[in-house]
Formats: C-alpha cells, structure tokens, sequence
C-alpha cells in the first residue's frame, strides 16, 4: 500500500507564490507535481493626461475650476451683485421720495439758504444723476472683490493644496499670473453685471423724476464712470491679490486690504475735518481708494474722500491706484519664487 499525498488546506497560495519554482514531491510510488496558481490579470488605470505636459493653458483652467468650485466663490459674487443693486436702488428710492415731497424741499431751502421750494430742489439734486446713483455701491462692493482676491490664494495656503499646485506646476509665476486673469475676469463680469442689474433696478424709480439726468452713452462724462467702475474693481482685485499672496493667510490678507481701503480714508478724513493739515490733505490725495475712486465719480455724493480736501483728477487718481496694486502684485511674484511653500 502507497502512501497518499494529501495537500495542505493551509499552505500559502498568495500572489508570491506565483513566483515559486515547481517543486516535485516524492512519494515512495507516484511522484506529485506542485505547480504555482496561474496569475489574475487586472487591468491597470490609464489617465487621459498621461504625457500631457502642464502649459498655461492647462494652468489657467485648472485656476478657473478651482474657484468656481469654492462655494465661497458663489457667496461673493451673490453679494457683490446684491451690494451694488441694493445700494444703488435705496438711494434711488429716497431720492424719488424726497423730491416728491413739498415739505422736504422746504426744508432744504431753510437749511441750505435757499429761498423758495424750486431753489431747494435744486439744492437736493445738484450734482446728483443716475450714473451716480448706479456706481454708488462700488463703495461695499469692494470689499466683497478684495475678499474675493485674497482667498483666492490664502485657502490654498490654508489648506496645504498649494505644494500639489507648485509640484504639478513648478513654475510658481505662471500660476500666480493665471490666478490674476482668471480674478480679473471673474471681476470684470461681476462689475459689468452688478452695474447692469443697478441700472434695471432704478430706472423704473428715476423715470418720473425730471431733476436727475439718466444715463448718456453720449456724454463723456458718463461713459468715463461707467467704464472707471469697472477699471476701479479690476485694480482693486490685483491689489488684493498680491496682499494675499504675500501674507498667506486668509484672516490677515483681509484685515490689511480693509484697513488700506477703508479704515485710513476715514481716520485721514477726521483729522482733516478736525484741522486743516497739509500733510494730512497730502497724503489723504495719494491714498488707493481716495485716489482711485476719482476715475468713477461724477458728483459730490459718495466716495471716501467726502469732498475733503483737494483729490486727484480721475485718470491720474486711477494710476495711482494701479501703481498700488502692480506694486503688490510684482512683490508678491517676487516673494513667491524666493520663499517655501
């Protein structure tokens, strides 16, 4: 009688074993082939980008998904907009309450030396039109595209994607540039949009009221405001991004942009509404938003100067604001390639 080769239920017959060499067991009568398990062919994953190489093209995409996949993107731009309608549609609305009252103008007439209700309608309108009234909200819109500009780059930072960004894209000042177009555009449509959604809310409120001039695509004047609102949110954008970029941190980023677009035209407004010092009217005229608001202002209502010492003329104030925020966006390339991520 031969002994029988019984196999082993609990040998290994893994994936090393496909590797073994066959064995042959002797028996005393029949010799035993042990013969390794076949191997299981698994298809492998095979990206559509493989040996694609990264240009800006891909890079400006890749910028374009990553905002406009933030949820926080869409809260922006719904404000944004709702901001410059907003603003724009009160102020139309006490305008036209104002000046459909009687007693308002004759109170306007006491107050302001006037001596009959017409001349206190005038006193209420003078300098007021709609184009004024539509760019009104630019004032807080800026601040939701100032947001907007540093986020863009410190949620990266905040979140560490930045080093899969720079490791994807080595070349850091193509992807700081592709982040400026793609926010500059992105902002160019909020402006155009907000600006037109204010006019469509107060032109039905301003139609009946003769004493503010609408809209002239044919005066100069307008068209320079109009086309300056959207250059003034444009160069606000850079700004903000190239502060962004060179603190690297969300809650610092926006602190420093309001503190330099809001909190130092007030504080230089109080010192000049408390004395007459030319230093302070000196520097209050080469402030970014004192300076830059010029390019979209037609009348003596709104702004951060409040008519407060001597601005700059509108298209010298608006370079100046430029030259802010290239200033910023050049040191932060600059920074950019020098430091770690």
């Amino acid at each position: 009688m031969t002994d029988a080769v019984v196999s082993d239920p609990f040998a290994y017959t893994g994936p090393a074993a496909a590797t073994a060499t066959i064995e042959t067991l002797e028996a005393p009568n029949h010799p035993v082939l042990l013969a390794p398990p076949l191997p299981v062919d698994r298809p492998r994953y095979a990206s559509p980008f493989a040996g694609q190489k990264v240009n800006f093209f891909r890079i400006l995409k890749s910028e374009w998904l990553k905002l406009w996949t933030l949820r926080s993107t869409w809260w922006v731009v719904g404000l944004t907009v709702l901001l410059m309608a907003g603003f724009a549609l009160m102020f139309a609305a006490i305008m036209r309450t104002t000046l459909s009252d009687p007693d308002a103008f004759a109170a306007m007439a006491a107050t302001g030396g006037a001596e009959s209700a017409e001349a206190g309608m005038a006193l209420a309108t003078q300098g007021v039109s709609a184009v004024m009234i539509v760019t009104l909200g630019l004032q807080f819109a800026q601040l939701t595209v100032a947001v907007l500009g540093v986020m863009m780059i410190t949620n990266e930072y905040s979140s560490g994607m930045i080093r899969a960004t720079f490791s994807a894209a080595p070349r850091r000042a193509l992807v700081l540039l592709a982040k400026l177009l793609v926010l500059l555009l992105t902002t160019m449509l909020l402006a155009v949009v907000g600006l037109a959604l204010a006019w469509l809310v107060t032109y039905p409120v301003l139609a009946g009221v003769d004493l503010i001039s609408p809209i002239d695509l044919a005066n100069a004047t307008d068209v320079r405001a109009l086309i300056g609102a959207v250059l003034y949110l444009l160069a606000i954008a850079m700004l903000a991004l190239g502060i962004g970029s060179l603190i690297r941190a969300t809650a610092g980023g926006i602190f420093t942009v309001v503190t330099l677009l809001m909190v130092l035209p007030m504080i230089f407004s109080i010192i000049l509404m408390a004395s007459s010092a030319q230093w302070a009217r000196t520097v209050n005229r080469f402030l970014p938003t004192t300076a830059g608001e010029q390019i979209y202002q037609v009348g003596p209502l709104g702004g951060m100067s409040g008519g407060l010492g001597d601005p700059l003329a509108p298209w010298p104030g608006y370079f100046v604001l430029l030259g802010y925020a290239l200033l910023a966006f050049i040191a932060a390339l600059i920074v950019l390639r020098r430091r770690d991520a």
